[in-house]
């Protein structure tokens, strides 16, 4: 199997949403972007699939040399391998990869944020950071556009984070602020054990409406001399933001279920948005509008 082959099958067996975006994609853009996707992949899945912390600290130490040698010239790990070509044309730095670990290392630091500028920085490194990476694998030649793509990247991640709060807590982990929390009057052992209530559901709908506003705030800062570049990007933002308004269509009742797309419904997404080139899309997001429009 070849570094590219390691990346293209992390890619495909994750199961994201970011798999159905970069299938429109040109063979070396394509090559990039399962590279960059499979370095993100990998990073996580050592605090997600360690049992011991002290292990994954040392695994991420490992991957910060890793980072290291691909930038001297003498990558080693299939990924570092297939993403090496890639560094230059596509802006990917050290320290935006070095910030991508930084993230996955707050998630042994901390399991709990006390408000939502603590939670952002989390985002920022975890999702934000990589939303700039994609954005140079894409194509750019505006500097507003990586403004886009950050926030793009904080608005997938807080996503995420509406769609998992069950899933998480069960790993030990409540990403809503502590703060957030404490204004709607939901314990952290209610949602450990998942009991719904109309205080979780004003908390899940107040962090819905923050998620908006970054996928609005990301709508209003791509330019339109990138648009077209940036479709893989807004393929993801129309699968991301339909899982959101799914989210709330079925009320927030996430403590003991994972809500998701069909693969089939994803593809329709991915395809309907590169058609159309985002336009309708982009309009959705700039008002806020949970009904589907690519």
């Amino acid at each position: 199997m070849t570094p590219d082959d390691y990346c293209q099958d992390k890619a495909a067996k994750s199961g994201s949403s970011f798999y159905y975006a970069f299938l429109f994609l040109p063979p070396e853009r394509r090559r990039a972007i399962n590279a960059l996707y499979a370095f993100c992949r990998e990073v996580d899945d050592v605090v997600d699939n360690a049992g011991d912390e002290s292990v994954a600290r040392i695994k991420l130490t490992w991957w910060r040399t890793q980072v290291d040698k691909m930038f001297d010239g003498t990558p080693e790990h299939p990924v570092t391998r297939a993403l090496q070509p890639h560094l230059q044309a596509c802006d990917i730095t050290r320290e935006r990869l070095l910030a991508v670990i930084d993230g996955m290392e707050m998630d042994l630091d901390q399991s709990r944020y006390l408000d939502w500028p603590g939670l952002r920085k989390y985002c920022w490194l975890a999702a934000g950071v990589v939303g700039e990476m994609s954005a140079g694998v894409f194509g750019h030649s505006e500097a507003s556009t990586l403004d886009y793509a950050g926030k793009l990247g904080l608005a997938f991640q807080l996503t995420n984070i509406i769609r998992d709060v069950g899933d998480d807590a069960r790993r030990g982990r409540i990403y809503l602020p502590v703060d957030d929390l404490q204004q709607f009057q939901v314990k952290a052992a209610d949602i450990l054990n998942g009991v719904y209530s109309d205080r979780f559901t004003a908390l899940m709908r107040f962090q819905t409406q923050r998620a908006r506003e970054l996928y609005r705030e990301a709508a209003l800062a791509l330019p339109e001399a990138d648009r077209r570049a940036q479709r893989p990007g807004l393929m993801m933002a129309a699968i991301y933001y339909d899982l959101l308004a799914e989210i709330e269509r079925d009320e927030w009742r996430v403590l003991h279920q994972r809500i998701s797309l069909t693969p089939l419904r994803k593809l329709w997404l991915a395809w309907k948005t590169w058609v159309g080139g985002g336009r309708g899309l982009l309009r959705r997001l700039a008002h806020g509008q949970a009904k589907n429009s690519a």
